[in-house]
């Protein structure tokens, strides 16, 4: 138990994001990033195609990014929570 806040963030509109939520039991806020100004800041947007790529940021309470995921792995909550306990330390 650490005190972290989970955000799901995608390129999908917000009605898209509450279905995904709701049908895989996302329990965390899913947002929307409709623009693409946070993938495209966080380096994970495919401009030319218009979708961002799967990554997982844990970013500590100074804002400081300390652990990425990307691809299959970013997936792995499991090991997500692991790393944002391991930063809030």
């Amino acid at each position: 138990d650490c005190n972290i806040q989970v955000l799901g963030i995608s390129v999908d509109s917000s009605p898209s994001q509450k279905e995904f939520a709701k049908q895989n039991g996302v329990e965390y806020p899913p947002l929307s990033d409709f623009k693409r100004e946070v993938s495209r800041a966080y380096g994970v947007l495919v401009e030319e195609r218009g979708f961002a790529r799967r990554a997982t940021f844990v970013i500590d309470t100074k804002g400081v990014i300390r652990h990425v995921e990307e691809g299959n792995s970013a997936i792995d909550v499991q090991g997500m929570l692991t790393a944002a306990c391991r930063a809030a330390e």
